[in-house]
């Protein structure tokens, strides 16, 4: 049997924005195991856990400890308002990821 391509293996990207950055930065990403553990380290300290395997793929793309791309910026701001939100005690579905660019 052969391995999974990467391609096929849990994804996960973590973003960390603050109000006097000039966008968000990529602060960890993974596949596979190291995916795993990212969302295992979000759950425990209470960080929300948001599935777009669209929005994670083209977050791959970006190197650690870089700021997001201008492309990903509606996108990301869109995710991050609705995330303000629901802590206020809102109830909304997730944004849809419409405003992606085309992976590559």
């Amino acid at each position: 049997m052969s391995p999974p391509k990467p391609e096929q293996l849990k994804s996960a990207v973590a973003l960390a924005y603050r109000e006097t950055d000039a966008a968000p930065r990529v602060v960890a990403k993974g596949r596979g195991l190291i995916a795993e553990e990212i969302i295992a380290r979000a759950r425990e300290h209470g960080v929300y856990v948001h599935e777009s395997p669209e929005l994670v793929s083209l977050l791959l793309q970006v190197d650690l400890d870089q700021r997001i791309p201008p492309q990903l910026y509606v996108a990301v701001a869109e995710l991050l308002a609705w995330l303000y939100r629901i802590e206020r005690g809102e109830n909304l579905p997730p944004p849809p990821m419409s405003n992606l660019p085309p992976d590559g």
